[in-house]
C-alpha cells in the first residue's frame, strides 16, 4: 500500500472518531459504550486499508527464484563518413559530402554470405548521392544539401536487399579554391554580358544615327523637327550645320544648294579676293586663276609663275627658287627690288642654318643673279646720269653736228 493511501485512511479515521465523540457528548452516552465505539472505529479502519490495497504483483522480485541478470548494451547501427567526393554536372568540379549513415538488418536468405551491414549501407547512401549532386551544378552546393537531406531521410533496401540504409546530419560543399575560382567566373560572365548589351546598343544607336537619322539632310532635318517640332524658324538656322554633319557621317561634301548655309565652308570653295587681299588681285586677276578656284594662290605661281602672259605651266614641278619668286609676287615685292634681294638672303641663311640648305641651292643662284644684274644697272645710271650732267643737251664731240 501506497504511504498516500494510508495517509488518506488514517485521516478518514480521526474524522469518523472526532464525530462519534461529538455525538456521544451531545445525547450522554453511557461510559461503557466509549470503549466499545473507539474498538470499532480500529477495526473499521484496518478494514477499510485491506480492502483499498492493490493485489500483489506476481513477477515481483520477492516471487523470482533467480537474481536479475545485466541487459547487454544496444547495438549501435550507424557509421560517420566525412569529405567524400561526389561530381556535380560540371566536370572537374566535386562536392564534398559528410553524414552520418544509419542503418537496420533485414533478415538474410538461408545460405546467404556474412557481410558487413556498415560497409552496404555506406555504399547504398552513396549511390543515392551521386545520382543527386550529378544534376546541380556546383554553385548550387547548398540548395543541393537540403535535397539530399530529404532524399537519403527515408530508410530504403540496398541493392543486396541485407539492409535498410538512410543519412543524417548531411553536410555538402566545396572546396575554397573551387568556390574561388567559380566566383571568379560568373564576375567575368556577367560583366561579358553587360559588355555585349553595351556594344549591342552602341552599334543600333550608330546603325540608326547613321541610316535613318544621318542618311541626308532631309533626314537630319526631319529628325530635329521631332525633337523639336515647335521651333520651326530654329529648323530653318540648323540646316546649314545639318547638311554638314550628315554629309561627314557619310563622308562626302556637302551638296552645293547647302554650302552656302554651313558654319564652317571648305577653306578651297571659301578662296577669294577677301582672303589673300589687293595680292591675290595681282597674281589672280590676269584670268590664269580665277578668284575661288580650287588651286588658290599657288596653282597661278605654276601656271607661268605669276606672270600675265597666260603661258602654260612647265612640265618640269617648279623648284625653290619659283616658289619663292612668287612668294615675293604675292606680298607686293618686285623682283628687282632691294627688298627682294634682303628676303632671299634671310631665307637661304634660315634654311642653312637648321640643316636645309640643299633645298635652297636654286635660290641662292637666283640670289647671286640677282645681285650681279643690280649692280650692272646701277653701273649703267650712273654713266647715264653724268653723260647727261656734262653734255647740258648739247650732243657729245664726236658726234655729227646737227644739220
Amino acid at each position: 500500500m501506497s504511504s498516500g493511501r494510508k495517509t488518506v485512511v488514517v485521516f478518514v479515521s480521526v474524522i469518523g472518531e472526532l464525530l462519534l465523540v461529538i455525538v456521544g457528548l451531545v445525547t450522554h452516552w453511557p461510559l461503557w459504550l466509549w470503549p466499545v465505539l473507539g474498538l470499532l472505529i480500529i477495526v473499521t479502519s484496518v478494514l477499510l486499508i485491506r480492502a483499498t490495497a492493490p493485489p500483489p504483483d506476481p513477477l515481483d522480485r520477492e516471487f523470482s527464484l533467480e537474481p536479475d541478470l545485466p541487459i547487454p548494451p544496444p547495438e549501435r547501427r550507424e557509421q560517420v563518413v566525412a569529405d567524400v567526393s561526389l561530381p556535380t554536372s560540371v566536370p572537374d568540379y566535386d562536392f564534398h559530402f559528410s553524414a552520418t549513415v544509419r542503418w537496420c538488418p533485414l533478415d538474410a536468405p538461408a545460405g546467404a554470405p556474412a557481410v558487413s551491414l556498415a560497409g552496404l549501407a555506406v555504399r547504398a547512401v552513396l549511390e543515392r548521392a551521386r545520382n543527386v549532386t550529378a544534376a546541380h551544378p556546383p554553385h548550387r552546393a547548398s540548395l543541393t544539401q537540403h535535397e539530399l537531406s530529404g532524399e537519403l531521410g527515408t530508410m530504403r533496401e540496398d541493392s543486396s536487399g541485407r539492409v535498410l540504409a538512410m543519412a543524417e546530419s548531411i553536410s555538402l560543399r566545396l572546396s575554397d579554391a573551387d568556390a574561388t575560382r567559380l566566383e571568379r567566373l560568373a564576375t567575368v560572365r556577367k560583366e561579358e554580358e553587360v559588355w555585349t548589351h553595351e556594344r549591342k546598343y552602341e552599334c543600333d544607336r550608330r546603325e540608326y544615327l547613321g541610316k535613318d537619322v544621318l542618311k541626308d539632310t532631309g533626314s537630319a532635318v526631319v529628325w530635329w523637327l521631332a525633337k523639336h517640332d515647335d521651333q520651326v524658324r530654329q529648323a530653318v538656322d540648323e540646316i546649314g550645320p545639318l547638311a554638314q554633319l550628315s554629309s561627314a557621317a557619310n563622308d562626302r561634301d556637302v551638296p552645293a544648294r547647302y554650302r552656302h548655309m554651313v558654319p564652317y565652308p571648305d577653306p578651297e570653295s571659301q578662296a577669294g579676293p577677301s582672303a589673300y587681299g589687293v595680292q591675290y588681285e595681282n597674281i589672280a586677276g590676269n584670268g590664269a586663276g580665277a578668284p575661288g578656284s580650287a588651286h588658290g594662290l599657288f596653282a597661278n605661281a605654276e601656271n607661268g609663275f605669276g606672270h600675265a602672259d597666260g603661258t602654260e605651266a612647265p612640265s618640269e614641278s617648279p623648284t625653290t627658287g619659283d616658289r619663292f619668286d612668287a612668294l615675293l609676287e604675292s606680298m607686293g615685292v618686285p623682283a628687282e627690288h632691294a627688298d627682294a634681294g634682303a628676303l632671299r638672303h634671310i631665307f637661304a641663311d634660315a634654311a642653312t642654318t637648321i640643316g636645309r640648305g640643299a633645298a635652297v641651292d636654286d635660290l641662292r643662284e637666283r640670289f647671286a643673279t640677282a645681285v650681279d644684274g643690280d649692280d650692272g644697272d646701277k653701273a649703267e645710271g650712273a654713266a647715264a646720269e653724268g653723260h647727261g650732267d656734262s653734255t647740258d643737251g648739247d650732243p657729245p664731240p664726236d658726234a655729227p653736228a646737227p644739220a
